[in-house]
């Protein structure tokens, strides 16, 4: 798939999929409707999707404008989120499939960060290609959503349903949080080879301006602290067995990190 990132606002990514066969192109997430009008130009497609995964306005903020320009787009999001998202006409639950490109996405309900948050996930077509995960606020790179919404359990629930795509798929989130996920991942998992190596790697990206998105499941479940609540120095740092209070404590301590 060809899929272009699209650097927003303060560090927010839309996404731009991209069908050169037949010239659609898909937005996910368009928190804002002129950068992504710009790329269309320049690709001199046609806008005939908008998916959404939740309702955050720096996700949908650019929905009515691209409908403006481009009518007959569809817009998809969570059943949940119905009368959230604007102009929503598709309204999606867990197990759910859509098509583009000549692609199925498979639709995750993938609730914590918001009651209602779904993500999109495309697998691949051969061995040889990875699947492509769009999912939001829900996982990031090194990091996971706050919970505004849901609760540590529907969290921990979500990211077990990522955890468990293929290493190789890539992960589209939505924001460029990366390197301050790193800091507090050495905090609570500071033996981690793996971390060490990629928090060297993430800083000298970004003092280079280079996106540190997409991420891999596989690099998630080596270096992300909220994908690994069952390690055994994670659970005795936490001082709790079960996974939804390790987590809890994760992200309380996120949050006042």
């Amino acid at each position: 798939m060809n899929i272009i990132r699209i650097p927003v606002l303060s560090d927010n990514y839309v996404f731009l999929i991209y069908d050169r066969n037949t010239n659609e192109i898909a937005v996910v997430d368009p928190a804002v409707s002129e950068p992504v009008l710009a790329e269309i130009e320049k690709l001199g497609g046609k806008l005939t999707a908008i998916l959404n995964t939740h309702h955050h306005l720096d996700h949908v903020g650019g929905n009515k404008e691209l409908l403006q320009h481009f009518p007959e787009a569809i817009v998809y999001g969570g059943k949940k989120d119905k009368g959230r998202i604007p102009r929503q006409d598709v309204f999606l639950e867990d197990g759910d499939a859509i098509e583009f490109s000549g692609r199925k996405a498979h639709v995750y309900f993938v609730p914590g960060h918001t009651f209602a948050h779904i993500a999109y996930y495309f697998p691949p077509i051969n061995e040889s290609e990875s699947g492509e995960l769009f999912c939001g606020d829900t996982l990031f790179a090194g990091g996971c959503g706050r919970l505004f919404e849901g609760t540590p359990a529907n969290m921990v629930d979500s990211l077990s349903k990522l955890r468990q795509l293929p290493e190789s798929t890539r992960v589209w989130c939505a924001h460029e949080y990366t390197l301050s996920n790193l800091k507090f991942a050495l905090t609570v998992d500071q033996d981690n080879p793996h971390l060490h190596k990629r928090y060297k790697d993430v800083q000298e990206a970004r003092e280079n301006n280079v996106a540190t998105v997409p991420s891999t499941i596989g690099m998630e479940k080596l270096t992300n602290p909220f994908m690994r609540w069952d390690d055994p120095k994670i659970k005795s740092l936490m001082g709790f067995e079960e996974p939804e209070r390790v987590f809890a404590r994760l992200r309380g301590m996120k949050d006042n990190f």
